[in-house]
């Protein structure tokens, strides 16, 4: 069913001058009763659901260890504290803590710890158990969490097993995984070497760790800590990068975000500003090496200044913190990034680093260099960033609020806490335009653009991503000035009175199914499901990209077979866009089914079907001749497709 008009309302698309993005706050969205994510009824295992073009297919609950048994759902978030004086709404609202902020504890034993035996819910308890990212590798999902992790069999997606829960405290618990290691982040001052549970008391304690873990998982029931690398900020998040002529070794980007710890604790720390010690442990990232055959040798191998001014050597060369102006976001000074996406192929990275956003050379990954940096003012926090599947496209998303708060309701700006797209032209970023999930969420529902990733549909940009409780959203942006949701997916609030904590922190595509952590409720495996805007061919096709793993903040460039499924989904968006004429495409249809008839060259008939299909590729280079933008690129591919299915036969 065809989505009302209203709905898009709040797709918004703005010019661009130099490198920030000129306007004043946008208006907010407008209220839309028509949306059927509207009005769900709350509840932790009973709330209200609502789906269109995507289906439901598994859902598993946290195992044991990973929630509080006195608080499952997770306690009330604190209200929000009233604006300074003489500091507007829309300036303090720019200055809320982001998780970033709130894993950075300022004493040695934080708050954010689980429930003590015998005593009330611990107010911080949602954040302790609370499910974060996801890794794949082969038929395991690896789901991070504040307390540890898990592994489940994804052998038959639609029936996950769990395999193994491994309990060790830190936060955030980050994931990435590489052959036969796991590589977790870990930032809160409460983790621990041995990833005891007790936490750290003192203030300097040599048994704390903040950093990245690796495990080696060749046992899957009984994953072994192999190295523990420390870091001055902990790891927040982190990326894993290859690199094609080091095959003795791959790296990881380290985006710490919390307090600098004690140089008493780990040596050469330091929280200063910059003007007071040019070794600072701000303004940089951790570049750690970890080699193959050896990863309890892994170190910290450089520590790049990629926020540095090119021409004065500043390390505070960016944004330095504030509004852009009246009627503008509060927007985080960048001295950190939260997440880095490597694209090795292309040797490019884009990072949202929290007052901007990068585009890196990664061409030598253990320095990286800074090719341009934007800012956005409607942007409070550069949260994440994913290319598209030929890195002409980035998206960034904005974590306005923290994603602990209620940021996509029908009074919140409709380009704040959204996702901001930016084309990639000779190595520099070109503002396109915004997406912002477009059904209003109550006061109870935490929600701001959070983790997704790419949907592989040929010929088209799609994107699946996780809105905390304001659900998954599935949206095309291959017109980056005004993208449009196609599918969805979301629950109502967890609590009928409270806000508390909740949500998708991922939602990813991963050989056929989306699978998406659910912050309190566990985790759901879902399908897309046909409609006008994706056809079965399409989704098909889709499937026909496998991957042997996915770590979603490394990307590969994908490629299809040429089946007949990938021909016939450039045909459905060629047909869909008009961009086809009907006789011109139902030749196509014919001449395939008769390919598929086929099985050999020597077959009777084959050369015939032989015949057609090169005669039509002809034709269709013809066409894209006379086409142009992305539907000429789609009848080029069509092309390419049908010569590629008759080499198959000969």
């Amino acid at each position: 069913m065809k989505m009302p008009s209203a709905r898009w309302a709040c797709l918004v698309a703005v010019g661009l001058c130099a490198s920030v993005i000129g306007y004043a706050q946008a208006p907010a969205s407008p209220a839309v009763t028509t949306d059927p994510r509207v009005g769900l009824t709350p509840g932790f295992r009973n709330a209200g659901e609502a789906a269109r073009n995507m289906r439901l297919v598994a859902t598993l609950p946290k195992p044991e260890g990973f929630f509080d048994p006195k608080a499952p759902a997770g306690t009330p978030t604190p209200p929000e504290p009233a604006p300074a004086p003489g500091v507007t709404p829309e300036a303090e609202r720019g200055n809320e803590t982001t998780p970033d902020e709130a894993n950075a504890e300022p004493t040695a034993n934080p708050d954010a710890q689980p429930t003590a035996p015998g005593g009330p819910p611990n107010r911080n308890a949602q954040i302790v158990f609370a499910n974060s990212d996801l890794a794949f590798s082969g038929d395991l999902m690896f789901v991070g969490n504040f307390q540890g992790f898990t592994i489940y069999d994804i052998e038959n997606g639609t029936k996950p097993r769990l395999l193994a829960s491994v309990v060790c405290p830190g936060g955030q618990g980050d994931v990435s995984v590489y052959r036969n290691l796991l590589i977790v982040s870990v930032e809160q001052t409460r983790g621990r070497i041995d990833c005891g549970t007790g936490g750290v008391k003192d203030t300097v304690s040599a048994e704390r760790f903040r950093g990245i873990r690796i495990f080696d998982i060749s046992d899957l029931r009984k994953p072994k800590q192999v190295a523990a690398v420390q870091t001055c900020r902990g790891s927040h998040t982190h990326t894993l990068v290859t690199d094609p002529r080091d095959r003795n070794n791959f790296y990881v980007y380290v985006s710490g975000t919390g307090v600098v710890r004690s140089a008493d604790e780990l040596a050469g720390c330091s929280g200063k500003d910059p003007k007071d010690d040019p070794n600072t442990s701000l303004f940089s990232i951790d570049v750690i090496q970890v080699p193959v055959a050896a990863p309890e040798r892994a170190r910290i191998v450089n520590q790049p200044r990629i926020f540095a001014d090119a021409a004065t050597g500043a390390l505070a060369g960016l944004w330095q913190g504030g509004t852009h102006g009246p009627g503008t976001q509060t927007t985080r000074i960048t001295r950190q990034c939260h997440d880095i996406t490597v694209f090795p192929e292309i040797g490019l990275a884009a990072g949202a680093c929290s007052g901007n956003g990068l585009l890196l050379d990664i061409s030598d990954p253990v320095h990286p260099v800074r090719l341009d940096a934007v800012t956005d003012k409607s942007f409070a926090y550069w949260h994440s960033a994913t290319f598209n599947n030929d890195g002409s496209r980035v998206i960034f998303t904005d974590e306005w609020g923290g994603g602990t708060r209620p940021r996509c309701r029908s009074t919140d700006p409709s380009t704040w806490g959204a996702d901001a797209v930016f084309d990639v032209v000779d190595r520099k970023l070109h503002f396109a335009g915004y997406y912002k999930m477009p059904a209003p969420q109550s006061e109870l529902e935490n929600c701001v653009a959070h983790n997704g990733s790419i949907i592989p549909v040929p010929g088209r940009d799609i994107m699946v991503q996780a809105w905390y409780q304001g659900g998954v959203s599935v949206f095309d942006f291959s017109d980056a000035a005004h993208p449009v949701e196609i599918a969805f997916f979301d629950r109502g609030p967890l609590d009928a009175k409270d806000l508390i904590l909740g949500g998708y922190w991922s939602a990813y595509w991963y050989n056929g199914h989306v699978y998406a952590s659910e912050i309190a409720r566990g985790m759901d495996v879902f399908t897309l499901t046909p409609s006008e805007f994706l056809s079965k061919n399409e989704i098909e096709a889709a499937r026909l990209a496998s991957s042997s793993d996915l770590n979603v903040q490394q990307q590969r460039r994908v490629t299809w077979p040429p089946s007949s499924v990938v021909a016939l989904a450039y045909v459905d968006q060629l047909t869909r866009n008009r961009a086809i004429q009907p006789a011109r495409a139902d030749a196509v249809r014919a001449a395939l089914e008769r390919a598929d008839r086929v099985r050999t060259a020597r077959q009777r008939g084959a050369a015939q079907a032989l015949r057609q299909l090169d005669a039509l590729a002809t034709q269709l280079d013809g066409d894209a001749l006379a086409s142009s933008g992305r539907d000429a690129t789609r009848l080029q591919a069509l092309a390419a497709t049908l010569r590629g299915r008759a080499a198959r036969l000969r």
